[in-house]
């Protein structure tokens, strides 16, 4: 009898930790980039109150096999997983606001040196021409160390050709106040238009169009196993297999789209209906404890 009292009180746990996921996924209905996540149970312990036997011939006599006998302690909390499907495009007419159209994480650098992941694109340049996101963090990328030819194409610091391994570092606009019309574009880079003739990082005449920097995208292997930071970051765990960097739209990962963020995941029906489920299941496991007492209660009154 005890037993099922200890069942109905792990029933009650595990159904309270679900309800609990479900009522952050809903309180994040409209947090952009947020992965909604799920509850999964799982069996506790069995004890074995009879043992399985074979069959078999005693003596010319068949002897017929039976199974075994268990009673279960009741369910705890198997998995908490965070869903990483892609969500929608939610319009913001905010250039620097971008939208992963694919896989891929944007990489920061926070101000005490970790090196986050995120789906939240809302960007922008603080007035040493830093790419920060709207924590302060840096956002990670390949900064342009000089120009060459007549076109002006960029030299990277860290970029390289797969299979070879680029490395990435905070994105800095050098001589920031110099560049007008400043945009982000599908691959990553960010052009923008000297207002005058410059020199560092490399020699380009006034009102001329060129690549000041490139936003670098994560790609992680096995992104279930991202851990949560909280203000939209994931911290890489130790499942995660190798992360490389690559241009958006390269390597299975997805292109960069301006002017809007990445919309919750959170499905709002499913969520209620879990509601729903969860309500009902930690209901009957109260009522597990109920008829329990009201048994216990009867076995006392036995003696009067």
């Amino acid at each position: 009898m005890m037993k099922a009292l200890y069942s109905g009180v792990s029933g009650m746990r595990s159904h309270q930790t679900k309800m609990d996921v479900i009522g952050n996924n809903i309180a994040n209905v409209n947090t952009n980039g947020y992965k909604a996540q799920r509850t999964t149970f799982r069996d506790v312990y069995y004890q074995q109150i009879k043992n399985p036997t074979e069959p078999g011939n005693v003596g010319g006599v068949i002897r017929g096999g039976t199974n075994s006998g268990q009673v279960g302690y009741g369910a705890q909390v198997g998995s908490i997983d965070t869903m990483h499907t892609i969500s929608g495009y939610s319009p913001t007419n905010r250039s620097t606001d971008i939208y992963i159209n694919g896989e891929g994480y944007l990489t920061v650098q926070t101000s005490n040196g970790d090196t986050l992941y995120t789906r939240l694109g809302a960007l922008g340049f603080d007035e040493a021409g830093n790419l920060v996101d709207v924590n302060g963090s840096s956002v990670m990328g390949w900064n342009v160390s000089g120009y060459t030819g007549t076109n002006y194409d960029p030299t990277y610091v860290g970029k390289a050709v797969p299979p070879a391994v680029s490395t990435v570092g905070p994105l800095t606009i050098k001589e920031f106040d110099n560049f007008k019309n400043i945009t982000v574009n599908e691959d990553g880079t960010i052009t923008g238009t000297t207002k005058e003739a410059m020199t560092t990082p490399g020699t380009v005449p006034k009102d001329t169009v060129v690549i000041i920097g490139q936003i670098a995208i994560a790609n992680i292997p096995n992104n279930n196993a991202l851990v949560l930071e909280g203000n939209s970051y994931y911290r890489a765990g130790n499942n995660t297999g190798n992360i490389t960097y690559e241009e958006a739209g390269t390597q299975g990962t997805g292109g960069l789209v301006t002017y809007g963020l990445e919309m919750s995941n959170v499905d709002l029906a499913n969520e209620f209906s879990d509601m729903i489920i969860t309500q009902r299941g930690y209901q009957a496991n109260t009522k597990i404890i109920s008829v329990v007492d009201q048994m216990l209660e009867e076995l006392v009154n036995l003696k009067r």
